[in-house]
């Protein structure tokens, strides 16, 4: 151990008198790790912020019934889209059936313009609900009141907003209580969602949620249903799965050759659609950006190459004094492996800051992980010790004595 210290002590006293040439040296490394933290950093962001999206629409132990499943194809596209609508018939045949299903929430969705005096929201989104909402772990009051359960079965023309909806309708007037216009139809406000914050730049705060009875008198009652389904234990959550699919398909009256004309689907099912959509891209860009660790690597031989020229004559007394073909090695690789880890750790700390300020400035999140740091100097110690063998090995073969003769 203090042979090592020894030798990187030498290896920063080099650094520091050829302070120019060793910033030459390792600005592509800077650059190269900069890159690669910034994007890590900005992938595991994204990836947080989509995964706690995916997770806030379907809730852990709960799976959603929906009219078309997750296609892939155009073929498998068109066929979803003959499919019948998710009916209240359906949910009732599920609730019959499933002897682990706990609840059974009907939703249906549209968007609608929303007003409140002279204040007008576009393209706001409208969601109908039926009075198992209030089971659900995911709902929660930030002021007022949630909608009871004699509202939803009424159908009363009464809505909890999202924090963003309130913000820009009321600014600092209390809404609850008071009256807005969704569509045509007056509503009255009992609730104000807590703020999820936005996704990509968009709001995720902007909706009305009503009881699905106001919903169908203000939209029709064509749309098509969303059932979310909860089991009566978490861990039963793929039996329920199951009874939920046969119900529908006796419901239905399918055939055993007949596929399913619906889909059951999960959070771990968008999420495993999200990962392999994203993978190979995120594999890719993160690859074309290594590329450039390579060209700093070059660089670093080539400067550990002339320093052994430099130094010949210093090699060669070392060797006349006693000093193994091992020793020589291990200085010179020591000095290629602090010198590439010096631009490591540089280029990890302004990859941390490129992404912040990214992160500042764009909708995109950033995430700093512990291992990113530990990914960026490990990664510019193996090129400094990759890239400085050769030249390591090209001085501890320098025969002593003709490097003494040389000047």
């Amino acid at each position: 151990m203090q042979q090592f210290l020894e030798a990187v002590g030498i290896a920063l006293q080099a650094i520091w008198a050829n302070k120019l040439r060793s910033f030459l040296t390792v600005i592509g490394n800077v650059v190269a790790v900069t890159s690669i933290i910034a994007v890590v950093s900005l992938v595991q962001g994204l990836n947080a912020a989509v995964e706690e999206e995916i997770q806030s629409q379907f809730a852990a132990d709960s799976f959603s019934v929906q009219r078309r499943p997750l296609t892939l194809t155009d073929e498998e596209d068109l066929r979803a889209a003959g499919n019948p609508r998710i009916s209240f018939e359906d949910a009732a045949a599920i609730r019959e059936f499933g002897t682990t299903v706990g609840m059974v929430m009907a939703e249906s969705q549209a968007s609608a313009e929303v007003k409140y005096r002279n204040e007008t929201l576009e393209n706001v989104q409208i969601r109908g609900v039926t009075r198992e909402y209030n089971d659900l772990p995911s709902t929660r009051i930030e002021r007022g009141r949630t909608i009871t359960a004699s509202e939803f079965d009424n159908g009363r023309a009464v809505a909890i907003i999202g924090y963003d909806a309130a913000d820009r309708l009321f600014g600092q007037i209390d809404p609850l209580g008071k009256t807005i216009i969704v569509g045509g139809m007056h509503v009255r406000v009992v609730g104000v969602a807590p703020k999820r914050g936005s996704l990509l730049g968009i709001s995720q705060d902007e909706w009305v949620l009503m009881p699905l009875g106001a919903f169908q008198r203000l939209f029709g009652a064509r749309p098509s249903l969303q059932l979310t389904v909860r089991p009566t234990r978490p861990e039963l959550l793929e039996t329920a799965m199951d009874e939920a699919r046969v119900a529908l398909r006796v419901e239905r009256r399918l055939r055993p050759s007949e596929p399913d004309n619906f889909g059951i689907l999960t959070a771990d099912t968008f999420l495993s659609l999200y990962n392999q959509a994203t993978a190979g891209i995120f594999a890719i860009l993160i690859g074309v950006v290594s590329l450039s660790l390579v060209v700093g690597g070059i660089v670093i031989m080539n400067i550990m190459l002339m320093v052994v020229s430099e130094r010949t004559r210093e090699i060669g007394l070392r060797k006349s004094l006693g000093a193994r073909r091992r020793d020589i090695m291990w200085q010179i690789l020591t000095e290629s492996i602090t010198l590439s880890t010096f631009g490591g750790i540089c280029g990890t700390l302004l990859g941390f800051v490129f992404a912040w300020a990214i992160s500042q400035v764009s909708p995109l999140p950033a995430i700093i992980e512990p291992w990113s740091v530990a990914l960026g100097i490990s990664i510019t110690a193996l090129v400094g010790l990759g890239f400085g063998l050769y030249p390591a090995m090209r001085a501890a073969a320098l025969d002593p004595i003709e490097a003494l003769r040389r000047e």
